[in-house]
């Protein structure tokens, strides 16, 4: 199977990097092949110009490999932090510039706005952490992120399997919690991604 992992978060000593490391890794032991995207690391380009926007010609040659990634992947594991309620700009406008109709869903008829989801073949995680504790989050917030992901995302693109980690109080727990949460999140992903089977 082939994977797409997107990180976006500026540090790379961050919790979010050692989440996207794992990830990476137990994707690879299982046999599965794997596209990382670091946007910081890549300096993506989140701003949309409205020739794009409107498109008047062919994506950019930077937008271009996503988009193709996008189309033959099986799956796709995106890692960030909750930045009031919302993802990083760079991730939001990779987002808009990249999940594009004819990309994760069908282009609309002509004076019409009804779309038919494209990844119905895909397997997708959101893993997101945040400083604010579970209680603070669901209480004040909502946790928004998750229906922006579940719904918004996944369910508008028709995902097949959609999946959403939240870990909370990132910036109080200690090295045991983490190591963890680590832990977690790899039975999760060999659990949604299984070892690969050679052919004899």
């Amino acid at each position: 199977m082939e994977i797409i992992v997107v990180l976006a978060h500026p540090n790379n000593k961050s919790f979010n990097h050692a989440i996207a490391g794992r990830v990476v890794s137990t994707l690879k032991e299982n046999g599965h092949s794997v596209i990382f995207h670091d946007l910081y690391e890549e300096q993506f380009d989140p701003i949309m110009t409205t020739p794009e926007l409107e498109r008047e010609y062919e994506l950019p040659p930077g937008i271009r490999p996503y988009c193709e990634e996008i189309k033959r992947a099986d799956g796709m594991i995106f890692v960030h932090p909750n930045w009031f309620g919302q993802f990083p700009a760079i991730l939001k406008g990779w987002v808009d510039r990249v999940f594009i109709p004819g990309v994760v869903h069908s282009v609309p008829e002509k004076d019409s706005i009804v779309t038919e989801g494209l990844l119905r073949q895909m397997t997708a995680i959101a893993i997101v952490t945040s400083h604010v504790p579970m209680e603070q989050e669901l209480k004040e917030f909502g946790n928004p992120l998750e229906t922006i992901w579940k719904n918004c995302i996944f369910g508008f693109c028709a995902v097949r399997d959609a999946s959403f980690v939240f870990l909370t109080s990132v910036f109080e727990s200690t090295s045991d919690q983490r190591v963890g949460w680590l832990a977690e999140i790899e039975e999760l992903v060999r659990s949604k991604f299984p070892r690969a089977h050679s052919r004899i």
